[in-house]
């Protein structure tokens, strides 16, 4: 099944419903599909072997995912973040193609004869030209999206997600119009990210309407909240925070009748930022969603069940679930120790996932699922007793001291169980005689105060030795990118 067939059901059923408000501009469900119609019979007859997006959120996203899905043609949206040449690397390695450009965006793409450019502007005011609906080739396996992935350790990787594994993820995880009339959504993920394609999906699927903000700030996203009567959102752990962070300062009420769900993912939330936002929104259901881009976007889920359970818990192995990303959703994850052995309960190792919506395939690299469907997710983590499943990090944050693995995530946990600590994040140092050591990068919270020695002394008396921060620097903020993940090679630079 091919990931249009979710705007034909959209349309069909709903086609008067709005389906994308960006601004004063609002566009329902037929008419976002008749855009479609018309940006496939463009993608098509240019030749183009790939539609790329370079662009903030604009209704030019949708318009582009489901015209391209109609063409037969991968959709590669691309991070408008990156440098000049970087954009350029990653349109050189999807051409010939089609770019659709936002206004600020264009000037950053060189000129090329296998680049057509397409103006925001002009993609959606596409006249009819009377041709055909356009009928894409019923191919499950073929192609959908190709997202570059962030590349943090060299050039990015290509992921690929194929229609079945999109519809896969969809079908298994959404209710076909299980939105009310008047239920909408906030998008505030930027389109190249997983998180930005499973919104418009998703949100099609439910026939929920789609707020999109181009980009995100606390005050403009609680305003456009109340304005649009929103009923949910995603949000990364970041955006959160400086939400909660924003009403505390300011003393401004949430204010938001109408919200009923926050789903957030995408990195670690803070145990005091989720309690905090739970305390200010009591009404709110709230949804940890983990998943990554190789996953077609969520494997697991702590519904709004477990986290009121959690929250509301004196029993301590039921409170740390609010730390926890939940269940499997819709498929099978394992641990498994360095060697393959898969582990048991409360036993740290590598993640695997396995599922008809993971593609763990990569352009060029291949599938690098295993013999049995398995895809190492290079997280880091356990599960407890009950399957709730814990994230330690990332595999390539291991802190390697004298031969003995260190999970940065666990000294991180101890650290922010201190009154003081807001936020924090541990990476290894090189060390003359260990080969590497922990460090820790600690930001305090307004007006407290907490020395190193008192913090090396709490993890001490916590957890082994070898776990004690040899370093601490106290920083203003942490550095994150823009969908909530700290930039540990970042830290690790001012270590080094």
């Amino acid at each position: 099944m091919n990931i249009s067939t979710i705007l034909d059901m959209a349309a069909e059923a709903f086609g008067e419903r709005i389906g994308v408000v960006a601004g004063d501009t609002r566009y329902s469900y037929a008419q976002l599909r008749e855009l479609a119609y018309r940006a496939a019979r463009r993608f098509k007859a240019s030749g183009a072997r790939y539609v790329a997006l370079l662009d903030v959120n604009s209704p030019a996203a949708p318009v582009a995912l489901f015209g391209a899905a109609y063409a037969g043609i991968p959709y590669v949206p691309v991070n408008y973040r990156l440098t000049r040449a970087e954009i350029n690397e990653l349109l050189a390695r999807v051409a010939p193609a089609v770019v659709v450009v936002g206004p600020e965006q264009r000037a950053q793409i060189d000129a090329r004869a296998d680049l057509q450019l397409l103006d925001r502007a002009e993609l959606l005011s596409l006249p009819d030209d009377g041709g055909e609906v356009p009928v894409p080739e019923e191919d499950p396996r073929a192609v959908a999206v190709q997202l570059f992935t962030s590349g943090t350790t060299g050039k990015p990787k290509a992921a690929i997600l194929r229609h079945e594994n999109l519809m896969s993820y969809i079908v298994g995880t959404v209710e076909f119009a299980s939105a009310d009339e008047n239920d909408a959504i906030i998008v505030s993920v930027p389109p190249y990210h997983i998180a930005g394609i499973s919104a418009v999906l998703s949100s099609t699927y439910a026939c929920r309407r789609m707020v999109q903000l181009e980009s995100f700030e606390p005050k403009s996203w609680l305003a456009a909240a109340r304005a649009e009567d929103i009923s949910n959102a995603f949000l990364v752990p970041t955006m959160l925070q400086r939400i909660v962070e924003h009403l505390d300062a300011s003393g401004e009420a949430p204010d938001l009748p109408a919200l009923r769900a926050i789903a957030y993912g995408g990195g670690k939330m803070p145990l005091s930022t989720i309690q905090r936002a739970m305390a200010l929104f009591p009404n709110v259901d709230f949804t940890n969603a983990y998943g990554l881009t190789e996953t077609s976007s969520t494997i697991a889920v702590l519904g709004p069940e477990d986290h009121r359970a959690a929250y509301q818990s004196a029993d301590p192995q039921v409170r740390r679930r609010l730390g926890s990303v939940g269940k499997p959703a819709a498929v099978e994850i394992e641990i498994r120790d360095e060697s393959g052995q898969v582990l048991g309960p409360e036993q740290a190792g590598l993640v695997f996932v396995r599922g008809p919506q993971v593609s763990g395939e990569y352009l060029s690299l291949g599938s690098q699922l295993d013999a049995d469907g398995w895809f190492p997710t290079k997280d880091r983590g356990y599960l407890d007793a009950e399957g709730y499943l814990f994230l330690d990090g990332r595999a390539d944050d291991v802190i390697v001291r004298g031969g003995e693995n260190i999970s940065p995530g666990e000294i991180e946990e101890v650290l922010l169980s201190h009154p003081a600590v807001a936020d924090v994040a541990c990476v290894a140092m090189p060390d003359e005689q260990w080969g590497e050591a922990v460090a820790a990068a600690v930001v305090l919270k307004d007006g407290a105060k907490a020395s190193a020695q008192e913090l090396q002394e709490l993890v001490k008396g916590r957890l082994r030795s070898s776990r004690v921060p040899q370093k601490i620097v106290f920083k203003d903020a942490l550095p994150y990118n823009e969908t909530g993940k700290v930039l540990r090679r970042v830290i690790r630079q001012e270590f080094a």
